[in-house]
C-alpha cells in the first residue's frame, strides 16, 4: 500500500496532513474500498459516499475519546479503514475478518454496534447523558443518512434531542437514497433544502452586518429574529430541525474536505444540539455505482474495470426472483392484491409489481411498523396487501404483527426473504429468529417452502386464507431447480410425507428438507431406513402426521434455519410432550448464540446444518435407539 493512506495508522495522523494531502487521500481511499468489495462484496455505493466526510470528522474530533456513530453502518468502511482496521480491510465480511458494520468487540473507535437502521441517534443520546452524568468531556456525532430519517425512531430521539438541549452533534448525510430511491415527505422536504441552499449564507450575512452595528447590533439583532424566522419559512420550508431546538448548519458539499472540516470545527466550538446537513453523492467516484447506486448498495465480487458482476445469474432463480415474478401473475388475476415493501423494492423482488402495478404498490421508507400496521388497514377494509420483508428487518415490527395484525385477525401475508443464514452481511441481519418470534403468537400461521413450487403454491394458499395473518419465510438462496407447475392450494395445516422408513424419523423444515432427504438417501445405503416429512405448515403443525410417524419409528430428528430456543424443533417437543409419546427427540439448528459474518455454507458447517452433520446426528440417534432396546 503506498501514497498517502500508507501512512494513516490512527485518525491523529490525518492532523498532520494539508487539506492538498487529505484530496489525495480520499482518492486513495476511494480506489482502495473500490478493490476490496470488488474481490469480497460489501456495501459499496454508501461507502464511497462518505469518503469524504469520515475524512474531515476525524480530522476535527478525536475518535475514540469523541464517540461517532454510524447509522445502519454500511457507509463506515472509510471509517475502519482511518482507525487502525486497514492492514486487515482485506479479510472484509470473510470469516474471521472484520465486518461490514461497526462493532464495538473489533474496535474502541466504534462507538456503538449498528446494522439496522435510524438507531443512532437515540444511541448518541445516550452516549451523551452518560457523558454528563460523569462529568466527563467529549463530543458525541451521530452520522445518519436521509433514508434513516424515515423511520420513527430517528424523530422520537430528535424529539428528546431537542428538549434536553445538551452538546450533541447530527451529521444529516443526505444524497436522496436509502437502498432505492427516497420516498415521502422527508424527502421532499430535504429536496427543497438542496435547492435553496442559498439561506444559511444570507441568514449569517444579515446577523453579520446587524452585529457590526454601531451601539444598535444587539438590539438589532433581537428584533429582526420574527423576519429571520419568516426568511426561514420561505426559504426553507418549515425549518423542520431548528423547529424541533436543533441548530441547523448547511447545507454543505460532503465531497469538499475544506468545506466540511470547517463546518466541523465551526460545530465543535457550539453549545446544544446541531445538525449538519451534508449533500454527498451514493457511489461518488466510480462511475458504475454513481449510475446504478441501488445495484452497487449491496454486491457480490464484480469486475472492477467495467462494473461486470462475476457471477452471472445461473438457473434456477432465485426465491426472491420467484417471488416477485408469482405475485405479479396472482395480481394480473386479482386487482384486490396490493404489494407494500419498506424501502427494499428491489431486494425483495417487488420491483417488477412496481412497475406493472404502480397504482397498487407502496414504498413507505425504512418504516417497517409503519408498513405492517398500514397493510392491516387495507386488510381490514377487503384488500389482500403483501408486505415483503427481510426477516431481520419484521423484528422491528413485531408489537405491530402481534397487536395490530394478529389480534384482529387480519388477513395479511407476510412475505419474509432472507430467512435463515444469509452469509457476509453478519449477526445483525441473519435471519435465524423468525420462527421463534412468530409462532407463539395466537391467530398468526407460518409456513416455509421447501423449493421453488412450494413457494409458489404457499403464497396463493396464503394470499386465499382470510381468517388471520400468514407469514411465508424462504431463504437467500437459489431455488432447487424443479419444473415449474401451476401454483394450487394446498390443504391447510397438513404436512406432506417424502419418505418412508420405520427407523428414524426426520421433520425439517423449508431450506432444511433437500439436504435431509439427500441424507435419508444416503442412510439407506448404511441400512437404516428413515421416514421423511416436509411439514410445510410450522403453525400450524399436522400433529397428526407427526405423531402417528413418529410413534412408528420410536425416534425424532428435527432440522431447522433457525434458533432452537422456540423454534420448530421446540415445536415438535411440545407436540409430542402435549400427546405424552416419550421417545428420543434430537434437535439440529442453531443454539444461544449470534451467527458472524461468513460464507453461507461454512456458517451451516460451523452450527451443526450441513450434510454430514445432519448423516453424523442421524447414525447417533439411532445407535441411542437401539442400546435401549
Amino acid at each position: 500500500m503506498n501514497g498517502k493512506l500508507a501512512h494513516v495508522n490512527k485518525p491523529d495522523d490525518l492532523k498532520k496532513m494539508t487539506m492538498e494531502d487529505l484530496n489525495e487521500l480520499s482518492l486513495e481511499v476511494r480506489d482502495y474500498l473500490i478493490e476490496v468489495v470488488a474481490s469480497n462484496g460489501g456495501h459499496l455505493s454508501s461507502s464511497l459516499g462518505t469518503v469524504e466526510l469520515t475524512i474531515g470528522l476525524h480530522y476535527i474530533f478525536d475518535s475514540p475519546r469523541d464517540k461517532i456513530l454510524w447509522d445502519v453502518g454500511h457507509q463506515c468502511y472509510t471509517h475502519k479503514l482511518l482507525t487502525g482496521r486497514k492492514n486487515e480491510f482485506s479479510t472484509l465480511r470473510q470469516h474471521g475478518g472484520i465486518s461490514g458494520f461497526p462493532s464495538p468487540a473489533e474496535s474502541d473507535h466504534d462507538a456503538f454496534g449498528t446494522g439496522h437502521s435510524s438507531t443512532s441517534i437515540s444511541a448518541a443520546i445516550g452516549l451523551v447523558e452518560a457523558r454528563e452524568l460523569r462529568g466527563e468531556d467529549y463530543k458525541v456525532i451521530a452520522v445518519i443518512g436521509d433514508g434513516a430519517l424515515t423511520g420513527g425512531m430517528a424523530y422520537e430521539a430528535l424529539n428528546h434531542a431537542g428538549e434536553l438541549k445538551r452538546d450533541l452533534i447530527v451529521v444529516l448525510n443526505d444524497n436522496n437514497m436509502s437502498i432505492d430511491r427516497n420516498v415521502g415527505g422527508i424527502s421532499s422536504y430535504l429536496e427543497s433544502i438542496r435547492t435553496n441552499p442559498g439561506y444559511q449564507r444570507l441568514k449569517e450575512r444579515i446577523t453579520e452586518k446587524l452585529e457590526n452595528a454601531p451601539l444598535l447590533g444587539d438590539f438589532l439583532v433581537e428584533k429582526t429574529s420574527r423576519v429571520k424566522s419568516a426568511l426561514k419559512h420561505i426559504l426553507v420550508p418549515g425549518m423542520l430541525f431548528e423547529e424541533m431546538g436543533l441548530t441547523y448548519l448547511g447545507p454543505v458539499d460532503g465531497h469538499n474536505i475544506a468545506s466540511l472540516v470547517s463546518v466541523f470545527d465551526r460545530a465543535r466550538k457550539m453549545e446544544g444540539p446541531i445538525i449538519i446537513h451534508a449533500l454527498t453523492q451514493k457511489g461518488k467516484g466510480y462511475v458504475y455505482a454513481e449510475e446504478e447506486p441501488s445495484v452497487f448498495h449491496g454486491v457480490g465480487p464484480f469486475d472492477q474495470l467495467n462494473g461486470a458482476f462475476l457471477s452471472k445469474e445461473p438457473s434456477p432463480p432465485s426465491y426472491t426472483k420467484i417471488f416477485g415474478e408469482t405475485l405479479v401473475d396472482m395480481a394480473a388475476a386479482d386487482d384486490s392484491i396490493v404489494a407494500v415493501t419498506a424501502a427494499m423494492s428491489a431486494g425483495t423482488g417487488l420491483d417488477l409489481f412496481a412497475s406493472c402495478f404502480p397504482e397498487r404498490f407502496y414504498d413507505v421508507g425504512i418504516a417497517e411498523q409503519h408498513a405492517v400496521t398500514m397493510a392491516g388497514g387495507l386488510a381490514s377494509a377487503g384488500v389482500k396487501p403483501v408486505v415483503a420483508v427481510y426477516s431481520t428487518f419484521l423484528q422491528r415490527a413485531y408489537d405491530q404483527v402481534l397487536h395490530d395484525l394478529s389480534v384482529q385477525k387480519l388477513p395479511v401475508v407476510l412475505a419474509l426473504d432472507r430467512a435463515g443464514i444469509v452469509g457476509k452481511d453478519g449477526e445483525t441481519h441473519q435471519g435465524i429468529f423468525d420462527i421463534s418470534y412468530l409462532r407463539h403468537i395466537p391467530n398468526f400461521s407460518l409456513m416455509a417452502p421447501r423449493d421453488e413450487n412450494q413457494l409458489r403454491h404457499q403464497l396463493l394458499t396464503a394470499l386465499s386464507f382470510r381468517e388471520g395473518p400468514v407469514a411465508i419465510r424462504y431463504p437467500r438462496a437459489r431455488g432447487e431447480g424443479v419444473e415449474f407447475e401451476e401454483p394450487k392450494q394446498l390443504p391447510w395445516g397438513k404436512g406432506e410425507q417424502l419418505r418412508e422408513g420405520d427407523d428414524l424419523l426426520i421433520l425439517a423444515v423449508g431450506s432444511m428438507v433437500y439436504p435431509s432427504l439427500r441424507v435419508a438417501h444416503k442412510l439407506s445405503g448404511a441400512g437404516i431406513n428413515s421416514a421423511l416429512v416436509d411439514p410445510l405448515f410450522i403453525k400450524p403443525l399436522d400433529e397428526e402426521l407427526i405423531l402417528k410417524l413418529a410413534s412408528e419409528c420410536g425416534a425424532v430428528l428435527t432440522v431447522e434455519e433457525n434458533v432452537l430456543a422456540g423454534g420448530f424443533g421446540s415445536a415438535c417437543l411440545e407436540v409430542l410432550e402435549r400427546n405424552e409419546l416419550n421417545i428420543p427427540i434430537k434437535r439440529l439448528g442453531i443454539g444461544d448464540t449470534f451467527v458472524k459474518h461468513g460464507e453461507r455454507d461454512e456458517l451451516l458447517q460451523m452450527h451443526g446444518l450441513d450434510e454430514q452433520s445432519i448423516y453424523h446426528a442421524a447414525v447417533s440417534m439411532i445407535e441411542e435407539k437401539a442400546g435401549k432396546l
